[in-house]
């Protein structure tokens, strides 16, 4: 009992003495665990200490321990926050991506075998007939003006101007689907066309490419012939990137264009509004090919000057030059309204805005909406309620077709002024090519016609109407006029013989005699034969206006979808305007 009380007396007065230990105490401190905010605060201590000391030591120690968590919270958070700033401050860059847009569904590429027809009827058996049709005078603008005063508007280098895009051909409407390899065979046969009207139409795309200028344009008034031209090339499926051996040919036009227009949108040259509306409308067309978004813009400001230019009666007069005390001097301007509907010049005015329609690209839709509907009353004033289209008043004139076909393409297929210009106009006319032949070269309208064939000035212009109106309708009436039609235009071709130069045409056109020194040889090192026509219209820059309007009429059989085979598709309306602009709508339903 002795013992077991001395030894706890001992143990109790042993922490009694490490308790006031000094050193003890310093011992113990370092096993107790502090907290952070106390280790913050006893290396903030340390470090004042002198540096030769153990607290400042020791605080340096436990600072270098804190430092790699610290980094691990801190680092991130940064880095997070610098991206958010910079990444929002880039925000309004625009990011540049590739387009290519696949066909839905698969075509076949090659064409059908076509049955040959027989041979093309001639015409040297016809009885001569006195045929007077009266046709207003479609003053032409096609001199090549001087240069032009405006600025031009920048544009990019000519090698990244139109870049190849792959794109369907599929437009809206009376587009269809109808411009692949596959398709145009099929709407070839349907229509009425053969191996022979497509051999011409090939001939003529080869002549175009060896007569293109170096700039890319074609001559005369290069405006308008760079835009029939284009049209030419699309109509036939032909797209720059993608056509083996038009490709760059119509990249060449496209970018020719696109340098050419000025900085109010107007393409140059200066003349009376024909050049602008044809390139405007090769462009609408080419940008709902391509999706070219240099196209694109072009095409948009182009569009506009023709939008707001358009008269209040719904139609379009020629542009006018404006005094000289007016803020626009010296430009050609369409900003400038008249009472004055020209039915030619609208013509092409409301093409274009028909391909912006399908192609469905300008800033203001309700504007083109607005432009399509009103240019219904603009043509409708120079048309006869029984039937026919005139100049600048009503009549039964060559522009018949204008009027019909502009009808057609906005809304109004279905219009009295369309059918009764149908029954007791247009289906009146035979659409023998009016013009020189291998057979008899001529330089003015034979005196002689085959029975009906159109007369007036413009023969030919009539017809590239007439027959796209016609073949809309569609039917007995077109079954008619095609069979008319295609063997009159096969036979009037111009054709230069395989390893033959312009020196071996028949045709006498200078065109031939100076531009073509040389065999043509297509994309594989093949030579080729080409062809052109020469018509005897008294307004066209000859020969390359002939060329195109007659291989636009040799490809009517897969250009358009016929309205009457539209699919998918509301049913037609047809729009008129009343006299106080109000639009009134009536229905098939």
């Amino acid at each position: 009992m002795a013992d077991d009380k001395k030894k706890t007396d001992k143990d109790e007065v042993i922490p009694e003495i490490l308790a006031n230990d000094e050193g003890f105490k310093e011992i113990m401190s370092l096993f107790k665990e502090k907290g952070f905010f106390q280790r913050f605060a006893s290396i903030a201590t340390g470090l004042g200490k002198p540096k030769d000391s153990r607290e400042y030591k020791e605080a340096r120690t436990n600072l270098q321990r804190l430092m790699a968590p610290v980094v691990a919270v801190v680092l991130p958070c940064l880095i997070i926050v610098l991206l958010a700033v910079f990444g929002k401050s880039k925000g309004k860059d625009s990011l540049v991506v590739e387009v290519q847009v696949e066909q839905q569904e698969d075509q076949q590429e090659e064409l059908q075998d076509i049955e040959e027809p027989p041979p093309p009827e001639t015409f040297d058996d016809f009885t001569p007939t006195d045929v007077d049709f009266s046709s207003p005078n479609m003053n032409v603008d096609v001199a090549t003006p001087p240069a032009p005063d405006v600025p031009v508007s920048a544009q990019p280098q000519a090698v990244d101007a139109v870049l190849p895009i792959k794109s369907p051909v599929v437009l809206r409407n009376v587009y269809g689907s109808v411009r692949s390899a596959g398709m145009r065979a099929q709407m070839l046969a349907s229509g009425g066309g053969n191996g022979h009207t497509e051999a011409a139409v090939l001939r003529a795309l080869r002549w175009l490419k060896a007569t293109q200028e170096a700039d890319g344009s074609w001559p005369g008034n290069k405006a308008a012939m760079t835009g029939l031209a284009i049209l030419t090339f699309l109509a036939h499926g032909e797209k720059p990137g993608e056509s083996k051996e038009f490709g760059d040919t119509i990249q060449k036009a496209l970018e020719f264009l696109l340098r050419c227009q000025d900085s109010t949108g107007y393409y140059q040259p200066k003349g009376n509004g024909y050049g602008h509306a044809i390139a405007t409308y090769a462009m609408c067309e080419a940008y709902g090919m391509t999706m070219n978004p240099n196209v694109r813009a072009s095409a948009d400001r182009a569009l506009d000057l023709i939008i707001k230019g358009q008269n209040p009666t719904g139609g379009w007069d020629y542009a006018r030059v404006l005094p000289k005390d007016q803020p626009n001097a010296g430009k050609d301007s369409w900003t400038v309204h008249t009472t004055r509907d020209d039915t030619s010049v609208g013509g092409w005015c409301a093409q274009a805005l028909k391909a912006a329609m399908m192609a469905n690209f300008y800033h203001d839709p309700e504007a083109l909406e607005k432009a399509s509907k009103l240019c219904v009353k603009g043509f409708k004033k120079n048309g006869l309620p029984d039937g026919g289209f005139g100049y600048t008043s009503p009549a039964k004139g060559g522009l018949t077709g204008v009027g019909t076909l502009c009808l057609q393409f906005h809304h109004a297929a279905n219009d009295s002024y369309v059918k009764n210009s149908l029954d007791n106009v247009l289906s009146k006319w035979k659409p023998h090519f009016v013009g020189s032949t291998p057979k008899r070269v001529v330089n003015e309208k034979p005196k002689e016609l085959p029975p009906g064939a159109i007369g007036g000035s413009c023969p030919a212009y009539a017809a590239y109407y007439g027959t796209q109106a016609i073949f809309q309708s569609g039917g007995k009436r077109w079954d008619e006029w095609n069979k008319v039609m295609w063997p009159s235009y096969v036979e009037a071709q111009f054709i230069i013989p395989k390893g033959k130069t312009g020196a071996d045409c028949k045709c006498g056109q200078p065109r031939c005699q100076n531009k073509l020194k040389k065999p043509y040889v297509d994309a594989d090192g093949n030579e080729q034969e080409i062809g052109h026509w020469v018509n005897t219209d008294s307004l066209t820059d000859r020969p390359v206006m002939d060329t195109c309007l007659a291989a636009l009429q040799m490809m009517v059989y897969y250009r358009y979808l016929p309205t009457f085979k539209q699919v998918d598709v509301p049913a037609e309306v047809v729009a008129d305007v009343t006299e106080d602009d109000d639009i009134v709508v009536e229905s098939d339903l």
